[in-house]
């Protein structure tokens, strides 16, 4: 079953623009199945995942295109990255747009490559999971806030229980096409056969197990505050160590760093990011949550949940073919607003709460805005409520289920 995506027609866009095309994302996330979708077999498909057509990629990468012509598809481009100057000479011989179709997971040495090879040649998209909209098939081709619901057909409401088991099951296409995938099974699977596989031997990790508590240990703290130092702790690593995973993992596209606002109008304002997973499901697996129950009542419930809204608003960004320009507030006082979302040259500050009674104290850090003289537009606090309602003349509700 194919379910469509946000991205679908960025991607068209893109391609009648540029000669090549490259599709970047973590493990999983559906990079292959979406362009074989938007192809229509009007091209052809080749995986370097095969280990006979690796070696004729890497060992003659002249007769590689030779026997796959152009319009093609290429799936996992990082195994034959010395595909890339040969891709170059091809498309420099013709004036069209949309000759090569790529894929690759993230990594350091092949986006290397492709800047260099390809520059001003290639589009780079970046792909995640599914977004609540895809999966409820109500998308709309705009970024959170500028694509807030219009009618009444979007207006779906999920229950608590119902919305925790969606945090916990996660969002990778497996997990959301096959109902009676085993959730556990399927992360174990991706943990072995691709964060240990990919990331670890880029990371050139000594321990297999201080990579795995590592891991376990950054989950454990999504949607907090980044400490280099508690997690080498954890991992028994050097802090140089667990700062070189960390970009890695950002890289791989496991985990972002939502980066904290600056403002020259006070020195108290914290500076270091927060760390949050970009799939949930992957992210209780690892901290150990046995079931979305034991989630929605533990100690990481609101934690998670914020990390779950802070990835759905990247996704609608990134998914539009837009780079987000998203921080979030805290000062040495305590003080701290959840997202402030930058658009139009006006902030929009975003609270997040596990509540379905919300109150206008939970907003009163965004009085702070104004007091460092920015053009604030309307807030919103998004909870487990049933219709936006106004808590304030600038503030209102949002349900968590119509991001």
């Amino acid at each position: 079953m194919y379910i469509h995506r946000t991205i679908e027609q960025f991607i068209l866009k893109a391609s009648k623009s540029f000669p090549v095309l490259m599709i970047t994302g973590a493990r999983q996330v559906g990079k292959t199945t979406l362009l074989k979708y938007l192809s229509k077999d009007r091209r052809k498909y080749v995986t370097l995942d095969d280990p006979m057509l690796r070696n004729l990629a890497n060992d003659d990468p002249d007769l590689f295109l030779q026997r796959f012509q152009s319009p093609l598809l290429i799936d996992e481009i990082q195994y034959a990255p010395g595909l890339l100057p040969h891709i170059k000479m091809k498309v420099d011989e013709s004036n069209e747009t949309g000759l090569y179709w790529l894929t690759g997971s993230q990594q350091f040495h092949m986006m290397k490559g492709v800047s260099e090879s390809l520059a001003g040649r290639i589009a780079i998209i970046n792909l995640f999971g599914f977004t609540l909209r895809e999966r409820l098939k109500t998308i709309k081709n705009k970024p959170f806030l500028l694509g807030a619901p219009q009618d009444n057909s979007e207006k779906k409401i999920i229950s608590l229980t119902d919305f925790y088991r969606l945090i916990w099951r996660g969002n990778y296409p497996s997990i959301v096409t096959k109902t009676e995938m085993d959730r556990d099974l399927f992360y174990s699977s991706y943990i072995q056969t691709y964060l240990q596989r990919d990331i670890r031997d880029l990371a050139k990790v000594g321990s297999e197990m201080s990579f795995l508590k590592f891991i376990r240990a950054a989950a454990a703290r999504t949607g907090q505050l980044l400490n280099i130092a508690d997690l080498a702790r954890d991992a028994d690593v050097a802090p140089n160590t667990a700062k070189s995973w960390v970009s890695i993992l950002e890289a791989s596209g496991i985990i972002i760093l939502l980066q904290p606002f600056h403002s020259n109008v006070t020195k108290r304002i914290v500076k270091t990011p927060k760390l949050h997973f970009l799939d949930t499901g992957l992210c209780s697996y690892l901290a150990g949550w046995t079931s979305s129950e034991n989630l929605e009542i533990g100690a990481m419930s609101g934690a998670i949940l914020e990390t779950w809204v802070v990835s759905e608003i990247m996704k609608s960004y990134y998914h539009n073919g837009l780079k987000p320009e998203i921080y979030f507030y805290r000062d040495r006082d305590g003080r701290e607003i959840d997202l402030l979302i930058f658009q139009n040259n006006k902030v929009y500050p975003i609270e997040i709460k596990k509540s379905a009674s919300p109150h206008i104290r939970d907003v009163k850090a965004f009085s702070l805005l104004k007091k460092m003289k920015m053009d604030v537009g309307k807030g919103m606090l998004i909870c487990f409520i049933k219709e936006i309602i106004p808590i304030s003349s600038d503030v209102d509700t949002f349900p968590v289920s119509w991001i």
